[in-house]
C-alpha cells in the first residue's frame, strides 16, 4: 500500500508537519513553515520527502515494492 501523506521534519528548527505527496512529481524545494529554511533534497534523493519525510515519495515507494532498483519512475 501507498503512503500518500509524509510528516516532513525540518532539519533547522525540528518544525514538523504533514504534508499529502504528489502521485507522480518530485516536489524539489520546500519552505519550513516555523523557520523559512528553503529545504532541498540531499544529495542521492529525489525529493523533499525522500530526505525529510517520515515516508518516501509514491514514486520511490512503487519503485521499493516492486524491486525496480534503479527505475526511477519520479524524477
Amino acid at each position: 500500500m501507498i503512503e500518500v501523506t509524509s510528516t516532513i521534519t525540518c532539519p533547522g528548527c525540528g518544525h514538523r508537519r504533514s504534508e499529502t505527496m504528489p502521485a507522480d512529481a518530485c516536489l524539489h524545494f520546500y519552505e519550513c513553515e516555523s523557520c523559512k529554511i528553503l529545504l532541498k533534497p540531499l544529495p542521492g534523493d529525489c525529493c523533499v520527502f525522500c530526505s525529510y519525510g517520515d515516508h518516501p515519495c509514491p514514486p520511490k515507494q512503487e519503485e521499493r515494492q516492486s524491486g525496480a532498483a534503479g527505475h526511477h519512475h519520479c524524477c
